[in-house]
Order: structure tokens, then C-alpha cells, then sequence
């Protein structure tokens, strides 16, 4: 078990390491490096490209699809071959692209570790490879430099170091040397650096405690290995489809055979019957009409801010039951606000969102002037002077230069009229105390009226035992004990508001003062008054909560944060009642107690790393889809172990990005909940392109078998059914999975991870109309063939099988509204398509050469009649069902269909 470092004095470090500060010497340096190894982490061996192309022809679907390229290329038929053969390399390269970027994400952590690194060995300070560093080595830090490894503070300067990539929370963090008592999570370990953060302010010396995949970025690396990538549901269900389709294709294949011998039929004609069966019941444009619907589905994402990297978790956002979101930038704005300000005995309230200087002052809900308020304007005049950040109102309103607290200060003035790059041109900074842990506080000094006069901002607790006087009436007064207790009164309202709260305060100095010193303000200042700020709840990301829960997604936040701020931010969001869990109480209990209670928690608070790991995998233990968020370093394993991960496109690190499934190019929750939106629209339009190529296949293999026991003879050739797979259905199948969205699809509850794109509904209603389809075709071609020549038919067969598919396209746009509900040329593709599928028909029949090759033979407008009214009754059929049964076929839709006494 790793030791407890932060625990340790700065002296306790260094004699249990044995190390000194001086730093170790040269053989020292070489034993441990034998010992520990090389400060890197381990690379994972990776897939040969042939291997990792060649695993994708691993599927039932794609084996029966060889065997169907196969056959056709022993009985000559090489186009039909050629098409499936191409079809099937296309998707393999799809899946190979798509697999290698999903393995970078260890290759872009690898790029954190700092090449170079200061270190004093032997008394004598060497920039050294970061490869090279050991336990026990003393390393220097500056600004700018990234930690090599991790390591405890044994001297500081004003030190504050970013550590975004690994607790998730943007604003730096300020380090000290002093040991903490507890287990103090990875977030308020403020003695200890660790490898990938960066240096944002100050100096400082560390020794080494831990280096490679000992370090806490190793930890991460180290659980990445460790999480074994899920099939999608998509991926399930089309897996299950093809083991459908294959039963079904042996068992119409043994059927065929057994009737054939029954009939009396030579060894070639059941050969070949078993050919159309095999190319009848493969669905052959499926694997290609999948991958392009999928593809447009990712262009339509993309639009709304949500860039899908893997293919298939197009359709697996649209299955979501729980999305755990960061809190931070995500479900808020990452731009703290100030909501209320209390100054001379009175509360005002601050209107306006994130950084753009635009507000109104409010007193009792009635909007002031606050130019006619001087304490205000005086507290505003401090916040601004006091301060070092930056309001840049340039290009893109609005963003901050400086700490996020200090930016906020800085537009709240700004709203009142008081401008930072104006007022200090007035009153220059001749000097200051700038802002340190141990003192709570930051002062500058300026001139005024011939004097010199001292801002002060900071800790409220601070300020007041600094403060000999207050403001009241706009006059200076003592500070009595009645003045502490009504302002502590308001900064506890403030604190419960999950508000961050600041103090101001002001002394006067001689003229002559030219350098500030803390004694200059010890019990000196006159309180000015306080100002509450918070990271505000986006109001997008309200509306995308509620639209979560009227779609029946569960919406948890987790955050870094403290409880009392992520609760406060939860209730302005609306999430669901539930309790808050902080990281601490978390650590303590195992992974089933963690199962059991996890459907009644909503809020996660100051977690740490692999916290979401163990969350994701406790809601996953439900049966749970779940999508989850994440910027930094330390999220990259629960966003590898997610249904579907999702990194932030701004604030989001390499590593992040290179382990999601998705990224949100403008870091908003509200994406999400879009991209929600249209993975239920692409899931139904999968479905609707199943429908109608499945249905396609069954009619196809139930025509063959009626006229195969009923005629003898195979209404269809072999080439005639692939023309129906792969030319008519292709062509329509695409623009199908191009369908508008009903607009309903949040509205609907969330479809059971059990339940794929078939379910028995769906199986009904494809057996309901593949049957009628079959008996068209078949009866066509019984009352055909004892009337015209076989060729002649066949073609009256096969012209009958395509015009089904015209009408029936229409069916397949939705299994409850009829097309003309939601609208007959809504979609403007489907009607190109099928505008083009009739031409090409007509070709087949009447172009010679393509009637060569399709054994087709012309037609006369009577036989045509005949084949549009079989079809065109299927279609009256189906819509009429859908205005008085809507529902008939919807069974097993959204949930599994338990057996019963279940």
C-alpha cells in the first residue's frame, strides 16, 4: 500500500527515504533507478495493423455474407461477388480507423511526463531527462515547468500549481509545507505535487516519493490497461440479428433441400435454389446502409456540437439511462458571478450571467443607481484596485485574465461603470501585499486627496479581526460587537447559499508611505463590507435537465467541489431528489455497498480520479447505459469503462479526448442532451431500415419456399434477388435512414439496454408483412407461370417483389404514423430514391443488355397493372393499421418481455 506522504513532516519525508536536502549522490541516484526503473509509464503492446483489420470480418453476419460472395463466385455470378466482397472490405476499413483512434489514449498520457527536469544531486542543481529521476531526488520547480514525478514540498514560494488534469477543478491550487492530518483527498493534498501538473505561480523544492507508474497519473494509466471495452448496443443487437439470420438461413437451406428431393429435382437445380435462398435471406446492402446512416447521424451530431469519434456510439447516446456530468463548465458557466453584495447595513442583489459586464443593482427587487450610492461605489472602487486579473471585452464577450474570483470582482465593477484600465490610471498601485495562504488577504496601496490610502479584500473571519471600524451611513463608526454578529449573520446566509464570500476594507496612511507592511493594518481597517459570488447553473442546462427527466434519464453531477456548493448548484439544476455522497465516504465502502445505494444518490462531491470509475461501474451494475463527462487526465478510465464517454472540446486534455466516444465542442451539458436527441432519432431510423431490409429477405425466402413446394420452380433468379438486396433496397435504405425526426423522441422513455433494434413488435410485424409480400409474389408468379413463358414470369415476379419495396418504404418512415401524418414528402430524399429506383426498374425490364443479364423479359402495361395493384394493397393495408392499431406492434419496444411468473 502506497504511504500516506502528506501525513509525513517535511524531515520524516526525507529520513524515510533516506535522502537529504542537498539531494542524493551519483550511485545513489544509479541503485534506485535499477530498483525503481525508468520514471515513464509502460506502453502497451500493441495490435499488429493485420490483426486488428482482419478482427473485423469476426461477425456471423459477415461470415454468412462470405459464404453468399463465395457461392456467387462458384456458380460464376462475379458481380454480385464483386458488390459483396466490396461491401464487406468498406465496413472493415470503417471499424479499422475507428479502433486504432480509440487506442490512443495511452499514447497521448505517455506525452505528460516532462522531458527535462531540475534536480539538485550532490549539492549541485543539473537538468536531467525526467526519465531518469528517482525516489529521493530533490527537484527545484519555477513557473511554467511541468512536475516530473510526484513529490512532497519541503520549501515554497507563493507556489500554486494547476491541477485540472488530474482533480478536474480549473483554478490553481496554492501549496504549502506543512504536514496534513486524515486522509486528505487527492484535491487538498496542498503539501504534494504530482507528475503532469503544471507550475502556475511561485517557486519550489520537492523530493521525489513516487515516480513512473507509481504516481498517481500511473494509477490512471494502470486502470486504463485494466478496463475490457463493451460491445454497444448496437453492436449487440446486430450481432444477434446475424445469428438470427443465419439460423434462418440453414434452416430454409435444409428445407429447400429435403422439398427438392422431394420433388425430384437434379443436384444442380437444388444447388442453385439453395444459392437465392442463401442470397435471399442476407440482407446484403445492411452492413453498408448501417455504416452510412450512422455516418450521416455523426454529421447531424456534429452540428449540434457533439463530434462522435467511434461510429457506433452514434446510436448508443440514444440508449442513455444515466448521464454523470461534471459540474465545473459543464452543468455551469466556469465563470463565478457575483449574485449580492451587503454594505452599510444593506443586501443588494446582482443581475447578469458569467463575465459580461451587463446587470442591474437591485434593492427590495427595486433596480438602483449604484453611482448614487457611495459605500457601494467604494466597495466596487476596492474590488477593482484590489485585484489582478483582467477583463478582456475583445473579439468573443467576455473573457478574464487572472482567477476566476478576482475576474467576477472585477465585472460587478464594471457593471456599476467602474472600469480596472480607468480607474487605476486615477490611483495607481504605488505598492502591495499580495495574496498568501497564510495571511488570507491581498492589500495595495494608492494615492488619494494628497494622502495614501490602503484596499484590502479577502477572508471575511480575517478582515473582521483586522477591523477597528465600520461603514455606517456612509461615515466611519466603531465596530461594535452588534456590527460582528449581523456581519456574520449575512456571510453565513451567503455560505449557505453555496456562495464564495469576500470581505473589503480600507485604512488610511501618511502621505509619506511609500511601502506597505502588515503592521500598517492590524486592527486599522475599516470594513467596508462583503460580496457573495458562485459558478452559476447554465439556464440551457436547466432546460436540458428537465428534458432528461421527461425522457426518463437520470441525471447525476460529480465534482470536485465541496458538498455544500454542489448540492446548492443540484437544486438550481433540478436534479433528482436523491442524497450527496462526498469522495471520503465513497473510499470507505466496497463496491456492492456502492451498487446498492447508487440509484439514491444525485450528487457526488469532492471526488477523486478513480471515484468515477467505481461510479460508472455501480450504475452499469444495474443494467444502467451510462454516459459520462470528463476533461482531465483522471477521467480518462471512467470514460474508457462508460457506455459512452464524453470529454470536453475546450477545456478537455489529449487524453480525455483520445478515451471518449464523443466531444463536446462547446463543453455544454445542453450537447449532450441534443446528442441524446439524436441517437433516439438514428436508432429509430435503424430500426426502420431493419425493418424494411429483414422484411425484404423473409418475403423473398417465403416466396421461394411456396413456389418451391406449390410450382416447382423458383419464382426469382439468383441475380434478380441480389438486384432487389443491393440495388433497390440499398438505394432506398440510405435515404430511409435519412428520415426528419418525429420530433417525439424525448418525450418517449428510455429504451431497456436489453432491448436491441429487433424486439418482438418489430418481429411480428415483419413476419405480418414479409407473409403478405410472399403470398403476392408468389401468387403472381403461380397465375403467370401457367400462362406465360417462365422468363415472362419470373419478370412479372420480380417486378412485383421491387414495387413492394416502393410502397413499402413508406410503411417503414414509423410503426405508429402514417406517412401522411408526418408528412408525404417530409423526406425529399426517399422520393429521389425511389424516382431513381423506378427508372432503373424500367431499365431492367426493357435495356437489352441488362435484360440479358437479369433474365428479365419487357412487360406490358396490363402485367404492370397487376404487379402495382398486388403491391400497392400492402400499403393500405399497413397505414389503415396504423390509424385504428397504432400500438399493435409495439410490444417489447422500450422494455424486455418477461416470461411469465417473472
Amino acid at each position: 500500500m502506497a504511504k500516506l506522504w502528506f501525513q509525513f513532516s517535511v524531515e520524516e519525508t526525507l529520513q524515510d527515504l533516506n535522502t537529504r536536502r542537498s539531494g542524493l549522490i551519483e550511485d545513489e541516484t544509479q541503485a534506485r533507478l535499477r530498483e525503481h526503473g525508468p520514471n515513464e509509464l509502460e506502453k502497451r503492446k500493441k495490435t499488429p495493423p493485420a490483426v486488428a483489420f482482419l478482427r473485423q470480418f469476426l461477425s456471423p453476419l459477415i461470415y454468412v455474407l462470405l459464404a453468399a460472395a463465395v457461392i456467387s463466385l462458384a456458380v460464376s455470378h462475379f458481380i454480385d461477388s464483386g458488390v459483396i466482397l466490396a461491401v464487406l472490405v468498406l465496413n472493415a476499413v470503417i471499424g479499422y480507423v475507428q479502433e486504432s483512434r480509440a487506442e490512443r489514449a495511452m499514447e497521448a498520457l505517455l506525452e505528460l511526463a516532462a522531458p527535462k527536469a531540475k534536480v539538485r544531486r550532490g549539492g549541485t542543481i543539473n537538468l536531467v531527462p525526467a526519465r531518469e529521476i528517482v525516489p529521493g531526488d530533490i527537484i527545484i520547480l519555477e513557473a511554467g515547468d511541468k512536475v516530473p514525478a510526484d513529490a512532497r514540498l519541503i520549501e515554497v514560494s507563493n507556489l500554486k500549481v494547476n491541477e485540472a488534469t488530474l482533480t478536474g477543478e480549473s483554478v490553481a491550487t496554492e501549496k504549502h509545507t506543512n504536514p496534513l492530518r486524515g486522509d486528505a483527498p487527492l484535491a487538498e493534498r496542498k503539501n504534494m505535487v504530482h507528475m503532469g501538473t503544471i507550475v502556475s505561480y511561485g517557486r519550489a523544492t520537492a523530493v521525489v516519493v513516487a515516480t513512473g507508474m507509481s504516481t498517481e497519473v500511473g494509477r490512471i494509466a494502470r486502470a486504463i490497461h485494466e478496463v475490457t471495452p463493451e460491445k454497444t448496443p448496437l453492436q449487440r443487437s446486430i450481432s444477434k440479428l446475424s445469428k438470427y439470420l443465419l439460423v434462418l438461413f440453414l434452416s430454409i437451406c435444409v428445407l429447400l433441400v429435403v422439398v427438392g428431393i422431394l420433388k425430384g429435382l437434379d443436384r444442380l437445380e437444388i444447388f442453385l435454389l439453395a444459392v437465392a435462398a442463401a442470397v435471399s435471406a442476407i440482407p446484403e446492402g445492411l452492413p453498408a446502409v448501417v455504416t452510412v446512416v450512422l455516418a450521416l447521424g455523426m454529421g447531424a451530431m456534429a452540428r449540434r456540437n457533439a463530434i462522435i469519434r467511434k461510429l457506433v456510439a452514434v446510436e448508443t447516446l440514444g440508449a442513455a439511462t444515466v448521464i454523470c456530468s461534471d459540474k465545473t463548465g459543464t452543468l455551469t458557466r466556469n465563470e463565478m458571478t457575483v449574485r449580492r453584495i451587503s454594505t452599510d447595513g444593506r443586501t443588494l442583489e446582482l443581475s447578469g450571467e458569467g463575465y459580461e459586464p451587463k446587470g442591474e443593482f437591485r434593492s427590495n427587487g427595486r433596480a438602483i443607481n449604484p453611482q448614487e450610492d457611495p459605500s457601494l461605489m467604494l466597495l466596487l472602487r476596492i474590488s477593482a484596485l484590489c485585484n489582478d486579473a483582467l477583463l478582456s471585452t475583445q473579439e468573443e464577450c467576455c473573457s478574464i485574465f487572472g482567477d476566476p474570483t478576482e475576474g467576477a470582482l472585477i465585472v460587478a465593477a464594471a457593471k456599476a461603470g467602474i472600469l480596472k484600465e480607468n480607474i487605476e490610471k486615477a490611483f495607481p498601485r504605488l505598492d502591495e501585499i499580495p495574496f498568501q495562504s497564510e495571511k488570507q488577504y491581498m492589500a495595495t496601496l494608492h494615492p488619494y486627496d494628497g494622502r495614501r490610502v490602503v484596499y484590502v479584500k479577502g477572508a471575511p473571519e480575517r478582515l473582521l479581526s483586522m477591523s477597528g471600524h465600520v461603514l455606517k451611513d456612509n461615515k466611519v463608526a466603531p465596530l461594535q460587537e452588534s456590527d460582528v454578529q449581523s456581519i456574520q449573520k449575512e456571510i453565513l446566509a451567503m455560505a449557505g447559499e453555496a456562495m464564495r464570500v469576500m470581505a473589503f476594507a480600507y485604512t488610511e496612511l501618511p502621505a509619506e508611505v511609500v511601502e506597505l507592511e502588515d503592521v500598517d493594518l492590524r486592527s486599522n481597517l475599516v470594513f467596508v463590507g462583503l460580496a457573495g459570488m458562485d459558478d452559476p447553473a447554465r439556464e440551457e442546462a436547466i432546460k436540458a435537465v428537465s428534458l432528461c427527466r421527461q425522457a426518463g434519464i437520470k441525471v447525476v453531477m460529480i465534482t470536485g467541489d465541496n458538498k455544500a456548493t454542489a448540492e446548492s448548484v443540484g437544486r438550481q439544476l433540478g436534479l433528482p431528489q436523491g442524497r450527496a455522497m462526498v469522495g471520503a465516504e465513497l473510499e470507505k465502502i466496497s463496491d456492492d455497498e456502492l451498487a446498492r445505494q447508487i440509484e439514491d444518490i444525485s450528487v457526488f462531491a469532492r471526488v477523486e480520479p478513480l471515484h468515477k470509475l467505481r461510479i460508472v461501474n455501480a450504475f452499469k451494475s444495474h443494467g444502467q447505459v451510462v454516459a459520462m463527462t470528463g476533461d482531465g487526465v483522471n477521467d480518462a478510465p471512467a470514460l474508457k469503462a462508460a457506455s459512452i464517454g464524453i470529454a470536453m472540446g475546450i477545456k478537455g486534455t489529449d487524453v480525455a479526448k483520445e478515451a471518449s466516444d464523443m466531444v463536446l465542442a462547446d463543453d455544454n451539458f445542453a450537447s449532450i442532451v441534443a446528442a441524446v436527441d439524436e441517437g433516439r432519432a438514428i436508432f429509430n431510423r435503424l430500426r426502420n431500415v431493419i425493418f424494411y431490409l429483414v422484411s425484404t429477405s423473409i418475403g423473398e425466402l417465403f416466396a421461394l419456399l411456396l413456389s418451391l413446394i406449390f410450382v416447382g420452380l423458383a419464382p426469382l433468379t439468383a441475380v434478380q434477388i441480389i438486384w432487389v438486396n443491393l440495388v433497390t433496397d440499398a438505394a432506398i435504405g440510405v435515404p430511409l435512414g435519412m428520415e426528419p425526426k418525429i420530433g417525439d423522441e424525448l418525450q418517449q422513455p428510455p429504451r431497456h439496454p436489453k432491448v436491441g433494434l429487433l424486439y418482438p413488435g418489430l418481429l411480428l410485424r415483419i413476419l405480418f408483412l414479409s407473409g403478405m409480400m410472399s403470398v403476392g409474389v408468389f401468387a403472381i408468379f403461380n397465375w403467370a407461370h401457367g400462362r406465360v413463358s417462365l422468363d415472362e414470369a419470373r419478370t412479372m415476379a420480380f417486378c412485383t417483389m421491387v414495387a413492394f419495396e416502393w410502397f413499402r418504404c413508406f410503411n417503414a418512415r414509423s410503426d405508429e404514423h402514417t406517412v401522411f401524418k408526418i408528412g408525404l414528402f417530409r423526406n425529399r430524399f426517399l422520393l429521389l430514391a425511389i424516382a431513381v429506383a423506378v427508372l432503373l426498374q424500367i431499365a431492367a425490364v426493357y435495356v437489352p443488355f441488362m435484360q440479358t443479364a437479369l433474365h428479365t423479359m419487357p412487360l406490358s402495361p396490363a402485367q404492370w397493372g397487376i404487379a402495382l395493384g398486388v403491391a400497392g394493397s400492402l400499403f393500405v393495408v399497413e397505414e389503415l393499421r396504423k390509424v385504428i392499431f397504432p400500438r399493435l406492434f409495439s410490444w417489447g419496444k422500450w422494455k424486455p418481455v418477461t416470461k411469465p411468473g417473472h
